[in-house]
């Protein structure tokens, strides 16, 4: 059986931990996780997890590591894990942080992949890139994708895609939500309660979600199907481009690729 730790017990440490337990594909037995906060761990020895808050302690009695923390720390914890032995595979969700950066310091014979999941993970429904570094071979990169495949979708990118793919669906759940609220709040404008305009919008976001995925239409052909002659939702498809909206999310993306460039230097 795979020994997996986790290094961070923070939101998608959580989300990774908690869809490998619900999706049985790891016993709590065989799960460690680390943090310096204590408080953080108290809900994970509940399920008989392993905890502690040695990094250490955890790195060294597992055979698949993820680093569940932030860029900033990431170093750190890098050196702590350069001091233990043994045939590891590492695997870093750290934004903006690239293998070389972490060949630089672990060595360039360690197995290495980079991941990097986004925050509907926790629900199961997440998607995640991965990338892997020279040294790793067809069995560990399997034992990768199905860690993560524990809370959604994986995808191995090419590392040059990384930042691209991180502000389409890492960065995204969060132009989502606002486009969510600013519609809840249109419906709240005109009378709707809160809760109820927020339900409606986000079921017509997971809908609309559903209907590319599953459908394999071209989102434009989609819409025009939405948009009937004189309607409804062709005047505000057009208030929407009048306003910017196609250009405004565009450039939003830009700006997130732009930003996971500068992190990655």
């Amino acid at each position: 059986m795979v020994k997996i730790g986790i290094v961070g017990a923070g939101n998608m440490a959580s989300a990774l931990a908690g869809g490998l337990l619900k999706s049985g594909k790891i016993n709590p037995k065989a799960l460690s996780i680390s943090d310096k906060n204590a408080s953080n761990l108290e809900k994970w020895s509940t399920f008989g997890v392993f905890v502690s808050e040695s990094n250490i302690e955890v790195i060294s009695r597992s055979d698949v590591i993820i680093f569940a923390v932030k860029p900033n720390i990431l170093p750190s914890v890098l050196e702590e894990a350069k001091a233990v032995s043994g045939d590891k595979l590492f695997v870093s969700i750290a934004a903006g942080t690239t293998i070389e950066s972490i060949e630089k310091i672990l060595g360039d014979d360690v197995k290495i992949v980079r991941a990097m999941p986004n925050t509907p993970a926790k629900v199961g429904c997440g998607m995640t890139v991965i990338f892997p570094n020279k040294n790793i071979q067809k069995a560990e990169l399997e034992i990768a994708e199905d860690v993560f495949s524990a809370v959604g979708e994986v995808v191995i990118l090419e590392e040059k895609h990384i930042n691209t793919a991180t502000a389409l669906h890492g960065s995204s759940p969060a132009y989502v939500y606002m486009m969510i609220d600013a519609m809840a709040d249109g419906g709240v404008k005109h009378g709707l309660p809160k809760e109820t305009a927020l339900r409606l919008a986000a079921k017509a976001v997971e809908g609309a979600s559903k209907m590319v995925l599953e459908t394999h239409e071209h989102p434009q052909t989609l819409k025009d199907a939405v948009c009937s002659p004189g309607g409804t939702t062709i005047a505000a498809v057009c208030e929407l481009e009048k306003s910017g909206f196609s250009v405004a999310v565009s450039q939003a993306v830009d700006a997130c690729i732009k930003r996971a460039d500068e992190m990655s230097k």
